[in-house]
């Protein structure tokens, strides 16, 4: 059978952001083909780009394997791939080339391919797989290995043929996610992933996904890869990989990777009642919406399965952006979800999007209002991000110049006119962060006053940052002041 050599176009030394955190994850997206293709005979193996600091590293990997097929496969699970960030679209660009010259063939699957087919057939590219890809992969390398010279009948595929982008029909996602194989962990040399989480975290964390694609109508949020339907895994299929990765890896915590954890109705339910029969003890984040998180039995079953953080999609404290995002939940159901994780000793962290059309001061005030009062263990601040095939995007496509993608994960640049300029937001995210730690600094002083003898190490370390918040904030404040001046387009 062929040899296949995969890869992923995420070089966490590229994003300085997430490289000082240090928090990596292993490319599941990319374990899974790999997995797949494995199970059909052929020979796979992996270069992991996580730690990587050029592409033409790559280089010598090719020449030991000598692979037929290059295939940059990156995880679709992980947000970081979603934001199509530039400096990974150049890297997988060098690596395709890289491995063209070498007489590979050359496969790529992402959600930045998805969206721009043509630039990655340009750059050395032969195949696009578009959307959800291992069935497609499996059955374009068959039809190559087969010595095929049509392939327009596999569907999710983009090529080029005389000179011409041929595209074919989308393909429809897998219902039955129990009958792919368990992720090649076997692949990745775990150790610098686990040395990097106990150095920068004290714990080391591992990522598992249980379901695939989000049936919600955000209309700013991409889904290129795993769509619109809702497909789970079986809390049986699941408790058994983590069973395996607690063998193999000896993990502490786990990061569940759906953009929507146990939707399913009595799934969460089913799930932690396996945990307990399997006697198996450790710590979890989720992402979820608020209202989700009101009902009461399915937030007791998170906090009896181990549930430790749950991020949730809170977005604006304003109604008026929450309807305009089509996010489909209230203001009430972010404070009434934020109380009862709370109640069952669950930790909030809310995700923050500042920058949507028609936000205005009042809007941005009501937002860090509801972040100071509700208090979550952690924030999450973006700015508005058009990513192609949303519906925000058409709104804002006229405005795009030269630039429409970030460079790294920290960029937050504002790439369309909005009611401030781009700096605005930039120290916006400053100034919310800073006032939110002085509120939590706040209510640490204000437990240690009413509960003296509740004192713990953390909660006087918080009490005290108040010295360095306080001011902080009102410079910070001060400065953004200063940027309030509306963009040209809306004066």
């Amino acid at each position: 059978m062929s040899r296949i050599l995969f890869s992923h176009s995420y070089f966490m030394r590229f994003d300085p952001k997430q490289w000082s955190m240090g928090q990596p994850y292993a490319p599941l997206g990319t374990l899974y083909a790999a997995a797949l293709m494995r199970e059909k005979g052929y020979e796979v193996s992996l270069f992991d780009t996580m730690f990587v600091s050029n592409p033409d590293e790559v280089l010598p990997r090719i020449v030991a394997h000598q692979p037929d097929y290059f295939v940059i496969y990156d995880d679709g699970f992980n947000y970081l791939t979603k934001m199509c960030l530039t400096n990974m679209r150049e890297a997988a660009f060098r690596m395709a080339k890289l491995a063209k010259e070498k007489g590979c063939t050359v496969i790529v699957s992402s959600s930045d391919s998805t969206d721009h087919y043509e630039q990655y057939l340009d750059e050395g590219a032969d195949f696009i797989l578009i959307g959800e890809a291992e069935m497609t992969l499996l059955e374009l390398v068959t039809a190559i290995d087969n010595n095929a010279t049509d392939v327009s009948g596999i569907m999710g595929l983009a090529y080029k043929q005389n000179g011409h982008v041929i595209k074919t029909p989308g393909r429809s996602v897998m219902r039955d996610l129990d009958a792919l194989p368990m992720p090649a962990w076997d692949l990745v040399d775990m150790e610098p992933y686990r040395h990097s989480w106990q150095k920068h975290a004290g714990y080391f964390s591992i990522n598992m996904g249980t379901t695939r694609g989000c049936p919600f109508k955000c209309n700013w949020c991409a889904k290129p890869i795993y769509g619109n339907r809702y497909n789970s895994r079986s809390p049986q299929h699941v408790v058994n990989e983590i069973k395996y990765l607690r063998k193999q890896f000896n993990f502490d915590h786990i990061w569940f990777c759906d953009d929507i954890f146990g939707l399913k109705p009595g799934w969460v339910n089913e799930f932690a009642d396996l945990v307990e029969k399997e006697q198996l003890s450790f710590r979890f984040k989720i992402q979820s919406r608020a209202d989700l998180l009101v009902q009461d039995n399915y937030v007791k079953a998170l906090a009896r399965a181990g549930c430790e953080n749950i991020w949730m999609g809170a977005e604006s404290g304003s109604q008026k952006i929450l309807d305009a995002m089509d996010k489909g939940t209230t203001i009430e159901q972010i404070h009434k979800a934020t109380h009862l994780l709370k109640e069952h000793g669950i930790k909030p962290s809310f995700f923050i999007q500042f920058g949507y059309l028609g936000e205005t001061k009042e809007d941005i005030n009501k937002t860090i209002d509801m972040i100071n009062e509700l208090l979550p263990s952690s924030i999450g601040i973006s700015v508005s991000y058009p990513l192609p095939g949303t519906v925000f995007y058409d709104k804002v496509k006229a405005d795009l110049k030269e630039k429409t993608n970030w460079t790294d994960s920290d960029e937050l640049a504002l790439m369309f006119e909005n009611t401030y300029q781009p700096a605005y937001y930039k120290q916006l995210y400053k100034y919310t962060h800073r006032s939110y730690l002085k509120h939590l600094a706040f209510a640490n002083i204000k437990h240690l006053l009413t509960h003296p003898g509740k004192a713990t190490k953390k909660t006087l370390r918080k009490a005290l940052s108040a010295a360095y918040y306080i001011p902080a904030a009102f410079i910070a404040k001060r400065k953004l002041h200063t940027l309030e001046k509306p963009s040209s387009s809306k004066k």
